[in-house]
């Protein structure tokens, strides 16, 4: 507001009552006898609140867990009491606490670890140590925390070269959620052959030399009987968090566990010893296995708290990178002459009949659709499921929608269909430009076309699909550059940096209908917030993906701090 100054006393006199009252007005924050004093008060801060009004404050204050006061450090001196804990944030950027709206686990879990490695002879020479040391019938199984797009080679590795690696010994690399890689010793282990017939929705490869690459994909994994996991615990899960909130998370959308996994989730919770809100999507393999394992079981959809709460039921419907169903072929070796189209999960008919159960049943729906094919498949379930009873408003999802078309956008927004979208595109472009072509790889995730179109965008990680800092996600969803192959799609990126800080907090929060109560720093709501190493609003765009956590509070209390940031 500019306020001039008149050149009559009388004038002034009269301005500077009106300037009175009104000050008088806009101190409702200030000390009153009804103000009780905070548990924290945080000042000097550069705090970016995400609420309807993209406000910047310097100061909040909070008690019991959440927002009690959000403004100006001077008038957050009203909430000091003798027993208040004051932080002088010092000029550091806060912003709500990030959120993730598709994470697996924070990294790859158990096995061996190729997370480091950088090309394929350090691949060969984790594997060499590690046969060294195997015992007889050991299986060499890596985790999933990795992919060929880190290494110089930017392939993958054969059958045979594994093989080199680890002579005798079985290799299984695990790779994301949908291949494995096996040496020629793993194949005759479990005894797959180029006559091993394929399942319905998977794949054996063959190469351009006749012999089996190694992969295995999707619905043909069960044909590799991995050693047992460690079953999910509650330290497991405890360390998991201390991970996550390193990365200025406290919210994560955990995109398909059994039920048996949801209860290890509710065991952390009743030990109090989350530092992480979860949002849990139940994943039975099918209708059959929705009836056997979720319908007994006694799980309600939406039970929970804020922490630990049933958001619905994943399903998926087509593969992943090698597996997306298009309408278009891949392109060759993959096409196989322009045969290929990907990989369906599940037939039409049964996809329609699951989800109409689903929603009768009081459950929504989020589908794993990669490509515009599978798109098309969870919109006509979808409608299906509608016309039976509507799911308009209920905020079902498309998970990752990497390849879509504009005459898609109708029908979604008919459904009120709400995105969940992640950043594959920054560590995988090569490998989709090899599959799909340029045209196709260079829209995959086309952020910007669904945020002017209207849609809820909420992004995330795919971990451990891919590394899950969601820095990395807001660098390409703000610029579309990619780790080792330049920019794809330009005119996809989001340049708004609030409209992506959005997309990793409140978005969130709206996805799981908890918008009420976290994604934005404002007053009722439950102190999730991160304190970041610089300013993410105002330092060069290349910088965002090299931005940390120095600070992580959940409920008020700090569950992560480094070594730069006091107290």
């Amino acid at each position: 507001m500019i306020v001039r100054i008149p050149s009559s006393p009388r004038l002034l006199a009269t301005a500077i009552a009106s300037l009175a009252t009104l000050a008088a007005g806009c101190s409702q924050v200030g000390p009153t006898s009804s103000v009780v004093a905070a548990d924290a008060v945080y000042t000097n801060g550069k705090v970016v609140t995400v609420d309807k009004q993209s406000s910047i404050v310097q100061a909040f204050a909070v008690k019991d867990g959440k927002y009690v006061f959000v403004g100006s450090t001077a008038q957050a001196q009203a909430y000091v009491g003798p027993s208040t804990q004051v932080v002088d944030l010092k000029g550091r950027t806060t912003i709500p606490g990030l959120a993730d709206s598709h994470l697996h686990t924070a990294g790859g879990g158990p096995g061996l670890d190729l997370s480091k490695t950088r090309s394929l002879g350090e691949v060969y020479a984790v594997l060499r140590d590690a046969a060294r040391n195997a015992a007889p019938g050991t299986v060499l199984v890596s985790n999933s925390d990795w992919h060929e797009a880190q290494f110089k080679e930017q392939r993958l590795p054969t059958a045979a070269e594994l093989e080199a690696a680890a002579p005798g010994v079985p290799v299984v690399l695990v790779r994301g959620g949908h291949s494995y890689f096996l040496n020629d010793t793993a194949l005759a282990r479990y005894k797959i052959t180029k006559a091993t017939p394929v399942p319905a929705g998977g794949a054996i490869p063959v190469g351009p030399d006749g012999k089996l690459t190694g992969e295995i994909t999707d619905t043909a994994k069960p044909l590799v009987a991995l050693p047992p996991t460690p079953a999910p615990s509650v330290a497991g899960l405890e360390a998991q968090q201390k991970i996550l909130n390193s990365y200025g998370l406290t919210s994560i959308r955990v995109p398909g566990i059994s039920v048996a996994n949801y209860r290890v989730f509710q065991q952390l919770r009743d030990a109090g010893k989350a530092t992480v809100r979860y949002s849990i999507l139940l994943r039975p393999r099918d209708l059959a296995d929705y009836r056997a394992s979720v319908v007994p079981s006694g799980v309600k959809p939406g039970e929970g708290d804020d922490w630990v709460k049933i958001w619905g039921i994943k399903v998926a419907v087509d593969g992943g990178f090698e597996g997306g169903l298009m309408t278009k072929p891949y392109l060759d070796p993959l096409g196989k002459n322009g045969t290929y189209y990907g990989l369906r999960l599940l037939d039409q008919p049964s996809f329609n009949e699951y989800v109409v159960t689903l929603n009768r049943a009081g459950w929504r729906s989020a589908v794993h659709a990669v490509g515009d094919a599978a798109i098309d498949q969870a919109l006509t379930g979808y409608e299906a499921a509608n016309a039976d009873q509507p799911i308009v408003g209920k905020g079902w999802v498309i998970e990752h929608a990497f390849v879509s078309r504009p005459d898609q956008y109708p029908r979604m927004k008919r459904l009120g269909v709400n995105l969940s979208v992640q950043d594959h595109l920054y560590l995988a472009a090569p490998v989709l430009k090899a599959y799909w072509g340029m045209d196709r790889a260079s829209q995959v995730t086309p952020v910007k076309t669904y945020v002017d179109e209207g849609f809820l965008v909420a992004g995330g990680t795919d971990s451990p699909v891919i590394p899950l800092s969601p820095f990395w996600v807001m660098y390409h969803f703000l610029t579309r550059d990619t780790i080792s192959d330049g920019v794809y799609g330009a005119n996809q990126a989001v340049t708004s940096r609030d409209t992506v800080l959005r997309m990793m907090t409140i978005n969130n929060a709206l996805l799981t209908d908890e918008a009420s109560i976290k994604g934005s720093i404002e007053t009722g709501k439950l102190a999730d917030f991160a304190v970041l190493s610089a300013d993410y609003l105002t330092i060069p765009a290349r910088q965002v993906q090299d931005l940390k956590a120095v600070a992580t509070y959940v409920g008020g209390k700090q569950v992560y701090r480094d070594a730069s940031f006091a107290p």
